[in-house]
């Protein structure tokens, strides 16, 4: 559980690590200057003022951006699907909180229409609650060919009458459409866009030619690069060529060596960069609970040595935390520690089109921050100045 403590927000804090790493660069024993829920500046311990509360972090503490998750099905045995309330989006934030995230958004998968309609109206309530961003719906404008776990039978053709209902998100947070391009009506996509909510390509078959239609019309990114869309082939690149090949795609990976082998992750990182892949968990209600178990819009999914599978032995998203993905991407694939920091904070951000408030360390952007261990481990989290530690 994570507890809050008697820190004030309010109070002007100094927050002082062995390492600070601000989104771009890792510095030696700095302090970060926080008051009002905002970050004023990094000095070195010397030139605190005094009038600033110290916080001191164990030796071997880093202090990071905190986490953005755009991808956040569940956790703590908490499913959006069957509650899409502001109180659950407000409970699956805290569960993710325990692991680093510190703005997340929960994700909706392919249901009743009446489930995104509820779903919209929770995200207008449910945006600025702590670690709330926004919603994000995957689904139900789908390929069915691709439908992975997604039932096959609410898996809708979207026509323009359905940015009636998506106009709801209009100004609300930062929000997220997944869709299969080569569905959508013409048209359709650049509805979305104008309306500020970002659009990602996932479940789907398109073809490079559909992918750079929709990334004209407004498309930036990718849900679980490799999972469930057209591969890269000889005489077609299809989303994955896409994605690797054109600077406007942001790029989501699950990395938890079991959606995608690291030597794919490895080769996707040296081809796009840090700043157009994001971790992404995927994360179902098993995580921060002790289920075996769940029902996913009616069907059982069972939590096997890490891995979520239907019956069938089809994946149903992943128990991961997004501290883990940060962990494996430097263990597991072997990226640099700044570039997985960045892939788990920074560049959602950017793909959100939030970079000018999150993802970094400076003046002026918002307290939400990140402490890990030498491990990376969490040790503790702070949204805006209000900190809870992991325990």
């Amino acid at each position: 559980m994570t507890h809050e403590s008697g820190m004030n927000p309010a109070q002007a804090t100094a927050i002082i690590a062995s390492r600070v790493f601000d989104g771009a660069m890792l510095h030696s024993t700095r302090a970060v200057l926080v008051r009002g829920g905002d970050v004023l500046g990094i000095a070195t311990p010397a030139d605190v003022p005094a009038d600033f509360q110290r916080v001191e972090l164990p030796n071997d503490a880093l202090l990071a951006p905190g986490f953005i998750d755009v991808q956040v099905n569940g956790g703590g045995g908490i499913l959006l699907n069957d509650t899409p309330t502001p109180d659950a989006m407000a409970a699956i934030a805290r569960v993710h909180r325990r692991f680093g995230t510190t703005g997340c958004l929960p994700t909706l998968i392919t249901d009743h229409p009446q489930a995104m309609v509820a779903a919209v109206g929770a995200a207008r309530h449910g945006v600025g609650r702590p670690g709330v961003l926004g919603v994000h719906l995957e689904g139900p404008f789908l390929n069915p060919e691709r439908a992975g776990v997604h039932r096959k039978d609410l898996i809708a053709v979207p026509t323009i009458a359905d940015l009636d209902v998506l106009s709801d998100l209009r100004g609300v947070g930062a929000s997220q459409v997944t869709l299969a391009p080569e569905r959508a009506p013409a048209g359709f996509i650049n509805g979305i866009a104008k309306l500020g909510v970002r659009i990602s390509a996932g479940h789907t078959n398109a073809t490079h030619a559909q992918m750079m239609a929709a990334c004209d019309e407004g498309l930036t990114g990718i849900t679980h690069l490799y999972n469930a869309t057209s591969q890269l082939q000889a005489r077609e690149p299809g989303v994955v060529g896409a994605a690797l090949a054109d600077r406007r795609i942001f790029a989501g990976v699950i990395c938890d060596g079991i959606h995608v082998d690291p030597v794919t992750l490895g080769i996707t990182h040296r081809a796009k960069g840090a700043d157009r892949v994001m971790l992404v968990t995927d994360a179902m209600p098993s995580l921060g609970a002790n289920i075996d178990r769940f029902m996913l819009t009616g069907m059982e999914i069972f939590v096997r040595d890490g891995k979520l599978t239907r019956g069938d032995g089809m994946l149903a998203g992943a128990h991961l935390d997004m501290a883990s993905a940060v962990r494996n991407a430097v263990e597991f694939v072997g990226l640099k520690l700044t570039d997985a920091l960045a892939m788990a904070s920074l560049t959602p951000a950017k793909f959100l089109g939030i970079d000018d408030k999150r993802g970094r360390i400076a003046p002026g952007y918002a307290a939400d921050l990140v402490a890990l261990d030498g491990k990376l481990g969490v040790i503790g989290t702070w949204i805006a100045g209000g900190y809870a530690a992991a325990t």
